[in-house]
């Protein structure tokens, strides 16, 4: 009988040590999994319905949470949404979280560890839970000029940054559109909004195509030769590159020739001024198949290239040299030299290039978000700029300055000039299918060129050489005096 009860005894107690366990499990080591699974839809509407802080640029919102009349007692509201689409993205009960939203979700929903005093205070004094606030580095003027630059119906993107700081004052692209759409708490209005919306040529709902979209970079890759060759020690200022006309190769038909529209045919063989002023193509091909595919690989990932892990803070899509075919032929390299082939690069990697050059060979670490701070406003946090990684010397930063000073001052990104001020740049132009005339049109610069404050890189897809060549360089110089006059 003793032996029983004992048997009994034990069999209760390893019954209410799995229980405890269980409970203590799901309780303190699998909350945090069962708050994020998708099925969990009390979590869901709660997260969904609180009081979610805003999103700010020069201080005042471009997202907001405010009173609603339905089952949530709160709505996300967003403030020119089209301007802000790509940064902020968008808060959906339905469609999830992106942007802005997504990677600033815990400071936004006041869930971060670093503001449990904050939620105390709220539970003490009886408060109604809310999140913190984000403010974004963006200039709201700059970011309207940029986005205005660029057509309705025309995509395109425009990045504007503090080569120094690595802050993004501007980033911009159309086509856009009202996230507002995306918000709704009703679930058939979002269904039929994403379905409209993906249907938009060009629309990326998930982050601007500043960082999200890769383009064949064409010219302004020349850059990243031009600093190889100068980084091998072969080539110094002084060096004379061959220009021919055209560029063959041994076993095939293919020719690589020069930019037809600039003043390359004057000279067959040129120094990298002249290379760079009219953007000729056969002294920079002829560069990479000397230094070979390493040495050009090399120097594009000390600019940024191959880099996956990158965020500012949404994740950056990685540029790619020489993109996903290996080991190189001769043609191919001698077209990846000139931003063709597999080359493929994001407007903010393009700027980074540029922004490195600018800062005397430093490149900084690209960052979106300035403060966050408390409901009342009060600044818990500030984000410190941050060096990414050294691109190239001092002295080869302060002469490629220099070379791409004169393609403004007597080459083809004249229209990139500014009145009184030094502008530094180089402009790109990267064919798309044979036999369309459709290029990517690109402009890239800092200014001043003596004390650079502001970097500009655009790329405007699929467009003519004209046209291309009326919304690249103009709109750059339009964006520097902006700038630098405020």
């Amino acid at each position: 009988m003793n032996q029983a009860i004992r048997n009994a005894w034990i069999v209760a107690i390893a019954l209410f040590a799995l229980v405890f366990g269980s409970i203590t499990y799901v309780q303190f080591f699998a909350v945090d999994d069962l708050k994020a699974n998708d099925n969990n839809q009390r979590a869901l509407n709660e997260q969904f319905c609180n009081d979610r802080g805003s999103i700010l640029v020069a201080g005042q919102p471009i997202a907001e949470s405010v009173p609603s009349a339905d089952q949530c007692k709160f709505q996300r509201k967003y403030i020119d949404p089209e301007l802000y689409a790509g940064l902020s993205g968008f808060y959906s009960r339905f469609g999830g979280l992106y942007g802005i939203e997504r990677q600033m979700n815990e400071q936004l929903a006041g869930t971060a560890d670093d503001a449990f005093f904050d939620r105390m205070v709220q539970v003490l004094t009886g408060a109604q839970p809310q999140g913190r606030s984000v403010e974004l580095t963006i200039d709201p003027a700059i970011q309207k000029l940029a986005y205005d630059l660029i057509p309705d119906g025309q995509q395109g993107a425009i990045v504007v940054m503090n080569p120094k700081t690595g802050a993004i004052i501007a980033m911009a692209s159309k086509p856009s559109y009202d996230t507002n759409l995306l918000a709704t708490h009703d679930s058939g209005d979002f269904e039929k909004s994403i379905a409209e919306l993906n249907n938009i040529p060009g629309i990326n709902l998930y982050g601007s195509p500043a960082y999200t979209k890769l383009y064949s970079p064409g010219s302004v890759f020349k850059l990243v030769d031009t600093a190889a060759a100068l980084a091998s020690g072969k080539y110094t200022k002084d060096s004379v590159l061959p220009n021919p006309a055209q560029l063959g190769f041994p076993g095939t038909s293919y020719t690589l020739n020069n930019y037809v529209n600039g003043g390359c045919s004057a000279r067959t063989q040129a120094d990298f001024a002249f290379a760079l002023e009219q953007s000729c193509n056969t002294p920079f091909a002829s560069i990479a198949l000397d230094l070979g595919q390493d040495a050009i690989t090399e120097q594009a990932e000390k600019f940024g290239f191959n880099d996956n892990g990158l965020k500012f803070p949404d994740q950056v899509t990685g540029s790619r040299f020489p993109g996903s075919t290996g080991r190189l032929g001769d043609p191919e390299l001698a077209r990846s030299a000139v931003g063709q082939q597999d080359v493929q690069a994001t407007p903010l990697q393009i700027a980074m290039m540029t922004a490195a050059i600018a800062n005397g060979g430093v490149q900084m670490k690209p960052n979106l978000v300035k403060t966050i701070r408390t409901p009342d406003l009060k600044v818990v946090k500030d984000f410190a700029p941050e060096v990414l990684r050294t691109s190239t010397t001092p002295e080869v930063a302060a002469q490629m300055t220099s070379w791409m000073t004169d393609v403004v001052d007597k080459g083809i990104a004249s229209a990139a000039a500014v009145p009184g001020v030094k502008v530094a740049g180089k402009t790109g132009t990267a064919e798309l299918e044979q036999g369309t005339g459709l290029n990517n049109s690109w402009f890239t610069g800092f200014a001043p060129a003596d004390n650079p404050q502001v970097v500009v890189s655009i790329v405007i897809p699929g467009v003519d050489i004209a046209t291309g060549a009326k919304l690249t360089s103009p709109n750059a110089s339009k964006l520097f005096e902006a700038v630098l006059n405020k």
